[in-house]
């Protein structure tokens, strides 16, 4: 199957109302990686997006979707004026190793760097690190979880000022 390019999917700002369908795509993407339901359970509240989020000035919200169907979705906070979080990526499970999740990642550090920022932070789920890795990220710490006690999760940092080509490479 074709890898998905930025340029062969839609990328659209989130609207309020899809917060429902949102948070169920993003329980389901974090349940793919073979989490417990104790886990999972314990992890629902962080999972939940709400209208009010995806409608705030400082957070944006940006959805890829074909033909009517939402495959992912990410959302940025601006921390500062040099310095914007990923504070969510994810992909609908069948839709995983398509390529979604890298234009989702393009797109993003195209609009951190749009935002002003020179740097994109992402707090990682360890699963996920290698794919932030190959996006350029560096591990800069790590941060405790705020659904689980004692768990702590990756930290890492892409530089968008020393990035020249926002685009992601195999």
């Amino acid at each position: 199957m074709k890898r998905m390019t930025a340029t062969d999917n839609m990328i659209r700002a989130a609207c309020a109302s899809e917060a429902e369908a949102l948070s169920e795509l993003a329980f389901c993407s974090k349940a793919y990686w073979g989490y417990s339901q104790t886990f999972m359970e314990a992890c629902r509240d962080e999972l939940i997006y709400t209208p009010d989020q995806i409608a705030s000035a400082s957070l944006r919200f940006a959805v890829a979707e074909i033909h009517g169907a939402r495959l992912g979705f990410y959302a940025l906070e601006q921390l500062s004026s040099s310095e914007v979080e990923l504070i969510a990526l994810f992909v609908r499970p069948g839709a995983i190793g398509k390529g979604y999740g890298r234009a989702l990642m393009e797109h993003a550090l195209r609009e951190a760097a749009a935002m002003g920022a020179t740097s994109l932070i992402i707090q990682s789920d360890p699963n996920a690190e290698r794919f932030y890795r190959a996006a350029g990220g560096r591990r800069i710490g790590r941060r405790e979880s705020e659904s689980i006690r004692g768990r702590y999760l990756p930290v890492l940092e892409i530089d968008l000022a020393a990035t020249t080509d926002l685009s992601l490479h195999d």
